[in-house]
């Protein structure tokens, strides 16, 4: 069985490939869209980030592929419904990366509420701005969440720990589980007027798309701050540009766009606002645990017909 990785992934996963009888795997990461429909048609899986665009196009020539693997929780890369024709299994790894992007998340609350990059840059510039860099505690404010799966659960962990008050809602979550774990269960309409932080943990669907809208946005809390280090396109950033630009909210803090990568956008030219180029998910840690999850789950799938976290149904 061959297996082709066209994202850079951690020599954890490449061993794996590597020292598994039965498996042969080419590293090829900087194939271009035509050189990938090429040659993906010699291969019986394929593991990918999110730079590998698996469209139909590419399916259509994946005579022989079985199983694509995503390090990550990501597919919008993917073409699913062509793959599921095609009897090709779609899986991701959705536990490898969750301390480190909720632990992003944390650590962008506390950047907005105490201006760290803005403090760091004037430093850095020679100027000394103590008395224009006054922050925020986060002890006993509310910390509203989107959304609590596996990487909200624990942002609520880490809040609680924190000393703040955590609410949430989440459609497929029962009220009373939510409960459970310490956060009180509240509507999306309650979250926007209680919160004086809302984290979104959701992921991106018809239904989320721009959910951080004008409309939304303004019925945020004055002086609330957003934090999205979810998915691109779940707040509109033109929308986000003028409820900052207005002071109605204290701050935002982006590390995923609609666009990635972004360019030089107009939030970026305000001071309640930061961000990060997609780091959710960065982490020594995190690239080595997704890429033995995605190698064990692959080789496994093809070995056994049989691995975890598949997301498409095969006819």
């Amino acid at each position: 069985m061959k297996i082709l990785v066209s994202d850079p992934l951690s020599n954890v996963g490449i061993e794996i490939f590597k020292n598994t009888p039965g498996i042969e795997v080419d590293v090829k990461t900087d194939l271009s869209q035509s050189e990938l429909e090429d040659i993906i048609g010699v291969y019986h899986g394929l593991s990918i980030r999110s730079k590998t665009k698996v469209t139909e196009q590419v399916i259509s020539k994946a005579k022989n592929l079985k199983v694509i693997g995503r390090a990550g929780i990501g597919l919008d890369n993917v073409d699913i419904p062509a793959a599921t024709r095609a009897n090709i299994a779609v899986m991701n790894t959705p536990f490898g990366n969750t301390i480190t992007t909720a632990e992003h998340a944390i650590a962008m609350i506390m950047a907005l509420s105490r201006n760290i990059p803005r403090a760091t840059a004037t430093l850095k510039d020679g100027e000394w701005e103590k008395k224009n860099l006054k922050g925020r505690e986060i002890f006993n404010k509310t910390l509203g969440l989107v959304g609590i799966g596996n990487i909200g659960k624990i942002v609520a962990d880490r809040a609680m720990g924190l000393k703040m008050k955590v609410i949430g809602c989440d459609p497929y979550l029962d009220p009373e589980a939510i409960e459970k774990m310490g956060i009180r269960h509240v509507n999306f309409d309650e979250i926007l007027a209680e919160s004086d932080y809302i984290s979104i943990h959701t992921p991106k669907t018809p239904e989320t798309t721009n959910l951080f809208n004008k409309e939304t946005l303004s019925r945020m809390k004055q002086g609330a701050m957003l934090i999205n280090c979810a998915r691109g396109g779940l707040v509109n950033e033109d929308d986000l540009y003028e409820v900052l630009k207005s002071n109605h909210l204290g701050g935002a803090a982006l590390d995923v766009f609609a666009t990635e990568p972004p360019g030089k956008i107009k939030l970026m030219d305000l001071d309640n606002f930061i961000c990060s180029p997609h780091l959710g998910a960065s982490t020594h840690e995190a690239q080595d645990n997704v890429a033995r999850d995605v190698a064990n789950q692959i080789t496994e799938y093809l070995l056994t017909g049989k691995a975890p976290n598949i997301v498409n149904q095969k006819k």
